[in-house]
């Protein structure tokens, strides 16, 4: 969608998700904004007000199937919503280790079933609707299993592969789905890694990428290149 009026973003208190609200706000935008942490997450609803954007900030746990389907509920009572970012995401940054059973599983819930919790529900407004666009954030570490980061690799695979069959079942239905692969972005995610970091970029950076290429529909948006070329060519070997 080319310019989206209301756009809607989980995992919105930092990182890609901060930085997605900080450039999409300006006058006569609407943002539906939601976090865990509430101190960041109004100080993201100040920036992007500031800006002229009228923003609604809620703190919600995208864990929860039942007020992630309400919330997103309400956001399309108050403003149809052209543009939602399945965003909100977590890693276990234990270093290599093996992940253990509560940190995998806490993982899945956020990466897996809080993508979920918040597509469905975005899926059936839309198609009520007849329009809309929904961006599924996954990650080049998606491309393959990941030694090191098995639960994340693995959740962010799920994505991947479930927004591009998204993509083409929908379609037809004039819903437009994007899955977003970024490599290294500092965020608080990036942070926990004690591994060097290839091409590591800047939020806002990353942020004017994705809303380029969202602005295009793009299918899947990989960057930066030369990471995603590489990772890609892992993926076939």
């Amino acid at each position: 969608m080319k310019n989206p009026e209301t756009i809607l973003i989980t995992g919105a208190s930092s990182g890609i998700g901060a930085a997605l609200a900080a450039r999409y706000a300006a006058a006569g935008k609407t943002l539906f904004l939601c976090a865990r942490n509430t101190k960041r997450l109004n100080a993201v609803k100040k920036t992007c007000e500031e800006k002229g954007a009228r923003v609604f900030a809620e703190k919600i746990d995208v864990t929860d199937a039942k007020s992630v389907k309400n919330w997103i509920k309400r956001c399309h009572k108050i403003a149809p919503v052209d543009l939602t970012v399945a965003n909100a995401g977590v890693s276990v940054g234990n270093g290599g280790e093996i992940e253990s059973e509560d940190d995998a599983r806490a993982l899945f819930a956020v990466n897996i079933d809080g993508v979920v919790n918040t597509v469905l529900p975005s899926v059936d407004l839309c198609l009520k609707r007849g329009a809309g666009q929904i961006a599924l954030l996954s990650s080049l570490a998606g491309y393959r299993g990941l030694p090191g980061a098995a639960s994340y690799s693995a959740s962010k695979n799920f994505v991947r592969a479930w927004g591009e069959a998204l993509r083409g079942s929908l379609k037809k239905r004039n819903v437009e789905i994007n899955v977003i692969c970024p490599g290294f972005v500092k965020s608080g995610i990036t942070a926990k890694n004690k591994f060097r970091m290839p091409f590591l970029m800047e939020a806002d950076k990353a942020a004017a990428v994705i809303a380029k290429n969202l602005a295009k529909n793009k299918g899947r948006i990989t960057f930066p290149k030369p990471l995603a070329f590489a990772v890609w060519l892992l993926s076939c070997l």
